[in-house]
């Protein structure tokens, strides 16, 4: 590697927001005055770093000030906002340079500053460091870290939290390493650390070591090699392209107008995020992230009517007749009186009805198409087809959702989810999809109150009377058919004076949806149910769970169905009842269930049901050693930013 010039001073700019917008000629031409704020401006003092020839600054401190700058430390620099170090000589590659930078030390002594001969193209460099900017707050979140939790710390690799030591008035987070080394981290520099998340235990190396860093380097090699396969798999459907949506018109207005509460910020950005994608030629595939109750289906419903704006069909796949069925109701009072056509598609309708039906389909006499799996049938020929809901994605397979594409290569795609699968976590995060997170709760919600304790009638029967009392009702979760009226009769003898309906997946379509109806409409005070509630009730007078067996439940669906709770301004009241004997795995899902009892969990539920699986992999045998090792979050991190990397070098 040539070295060019010798030089006497050098700034190296924090990889901030403000920064990443400006050229390498910006800073050249604002040198002096970005010198000049440095001694006022505390924004300046803080993102920037200016060093000379025979400075006396100590190497240690200058790593510290690379790490609070956002620079990563790696083993060899080939792109902006990287540094690394051997012995007393620090390569780094600044935000505002155009090429990298070797420093050289003699004790505590700066004794030459050098250009190197390593440059690389400014607009592609800057677009991945925004990416890594705008992920760590996904990557970084060490919300509900606690005690002897292992992290993942970007640059010196995985570590174990022992809890946090103050020192000279400063908070600081004390990370072990092997051997008893310790890092203290200071409160207000988490982004470089995240939850490990990983299937198995993880190894932990030496503080320092050459180890992570040549590590971190061969994953991310292996991660640019599925990035290329990742982007060939979706370059079909890049090439598929769109006319661009016109702007909003007055049904449009209409619906937003109508809406009887007040949209929360994340509702209105994912509405924003949607329209940006509406505005683009390439086809929309995006997720919405959200707990139950926050709002993904007002979303949606605004999302299909700018379809049928712009002459499309918009369907909405969901995968139980009640849930279908609830959105064909919602939607037709939500959409009275506006000129679009609603229909529902489900095996509810007698063979007839579903001709009649196809038919308008076909013909385009209708707008809005909602249904279940019966969506994916041969016989639908769909007029306009444009837009396509996903609702609870992850009950759909990947080639029951590329069948519908298949009908048409340009169709739009927004898939809803409370908990996403695994799969889909990572591809949106790794921005083959676009993934908007809704996490603000609804203004006057109040988080469900949970008790994990032994089943017992005593427990049972203050639970239910507490509810009744205040003339609400009651979910009782029983996942077993063949039981199910024996836990009916005993729950009648406990309580006489409660009126109780059973409800499972073998009843009729059409008597669940009568017994549906008529618990809604508070003719009934407890809902006896299988797993079959897990999806789409939206019942504001239920504020009342038990479930009976809570370990027979996987931790994203006791976590779906608690949701069916606590979705008005009452205060709502699970309890999760299990026998005499835990094992290990059932106890960590009642916990982790417990600690994400706030508003908004989802996602981390998300992850979290991840780590306790720890079976399967999502990235396929090949990839799953290498998740293992530096954790999920920081490998979705790198995929990331190879995807971005590589599709700024096809520009």
């Amino acid at each position: 590697m040539g070295l060019s010039t010798q030089m006497d001073r050098i700034l190296i700019v924090g990889i901030t927001p403000y920064f990443l917008e400006k050229g390498w000629l910006w800073f050249e031409e604002n040198f002096t005055k970005i010198l000049q704020a440095r001694k006022g401006q505390l924004f300046f003092q803080e993102h920037t770093l200016f060093l000379e020839q025979g400075q006396s600054f100590s190497l240690t401190e200058l790593l510290r000030k690379l790490d609070e700058l956002g620079y990563e430390k790696v083993f060899e620099i080939r792109d902006p906002g990287e540094f690394s170090h051997q012995g007393g000589m620090i390569e780094v590659f600044p935000l505002n340079k155009k090429n990298a930078l070797r420093i050289e030390f003699i004790g505590n002594k700066i004794e030459s500053l050098e250009e190197l001969n390593i440059t690389t193209q400014e607009e592609s460099s800057r677009t991945v460091l925004k990416k890594r900017l705008s992920s760590q707050k996904v990557f970084s979140d060490i919300t509900g870290l606690k005690q002897d939790e292992y992290v993942v710390h970007l640059d010196h690799g995985i570590a174990k939290f022992t809890g946090m030591s103050e020192m000279h008035g400063q908070s600081y987070y004390v990370l072990e390493y092997l051997a008893g080394d310790k890092l203290f981290l200071p409160k207000g520099l988490e982004k470089k650390l995240s939850h490990y998340v990983g299937f198995m235990q993880p190894k932990v190396s030496r503080l320092g070591s050459p180890f992570w860093v040549k590590t971190k380097r061969r994953i991310k090699n292996e991660v640019e090699k599925l990035a290329k396969e990742l982007l060939a798999l979706y370059a079909q459907r890049e090439v598929s392209l769109r006319p661009p949506y016109n702007p909003p018109e007055e049904l449009s207005f209409s619906v937003q107008e109508s809406f009887p509460f007040e949209e929360t910020p994340d509702q209105l950005q994912a509405l924003k995020d949607i329209e940006n994608d509406f505005l683009k030629e390439e086809p929309m595939d995006r997720i919405v992230v959200g707990d139950v109750g926050f709002g993904k289906t007002e979303i949606a419903l605004r999302s299909m009517v700018r379809a049928t704006e712009q002459g499309y069909q918009a369907a909405l796949l969901a995968p139980t007749t009640i849930l279908a069925y609830q959105h064909f109701s919602n939607f037709r009072k939500r959409l009275k009186g506006l000129p679009i056509n609603i229909v529902l598609l489900s095996r509810l309708q007698t063979k007839k009805e579903q001709d009649k039906i196809l038919k308008y389909i076909k013909e385009g006499k209708t707008d809005i198409i909602i249904g279940t799996h019966r969506l994916l049938s041969n016989d639908i020929e769909f007029h306009k087809l444009g837009f396509l809901v996903i609702d609870d994605e992850q009950r759909f397979g990947v080639k029951q959702k590329e069948k519908l594409r298949q009908l048409r290569t340009s169709l739009d795609m927004l898939s809803l989810s409370a908990t996403p699968i695994p799969r889909t976590l990572y591809m949106s995060l790794s921005s083959l999809k676009g993934m908007s997170m809704v996490q603000t709760p609804p203004e006057g919600r109040f988080p469900v109150s949970l008790v994990v304790c032994k089943r017992n009638d005593k427990v049972i029967k203050e639970a239910i009377e507490q509810e009744l009392k205040r003339k609400g009702q009651v979910y009782y979760l029983h996942n077993r058919i063949g039981t199910i009226a024996m836990v009916k009769n005993r729950l009648e003898k406990l309580i006489p004076k409660a009126k109780i309906v059973i409800i499972h997946g073998r009843l009729g379509e059409k008597e669940l949806i009568r017994v549906m109806d008529e618990f809604e409409k508070k003719h009934y005070d407890i809902l006896v149910a299988t797993t079959i509630i897990e999806n789409g009730l939206d019942l504001p007078n239920v504020n009342t769970l038990i479930v009976e067996d809570a370990t027979k439940l996987g931790l994203a669906q006791a976590y779906q169905i608690r949701g069916r709770i606590g979705r008005s301004h009452i205060k709502s009241f699970a309890w999760f009842l299990h026998g005499s004997n835990v094992q290990t795995k059932a106890q960590l899902r009642l916990q982790a269930l417990q600690e994400s009892s706030e508003l908004g969990s989802g996602y981390k539920i998300a992850l979290r049901d991840m780590e306790i699986r720890g079976a399967g992999n999502i990235l396929g045998k090949e990839q799953s050693g290498n998740v293992n090792i530096v954790g999920l979050n920081l490998y979705c991190q790198m995929l990331a930013e190879a995807v971005e990397k590589m599709k700024n070098r096809d520009t």
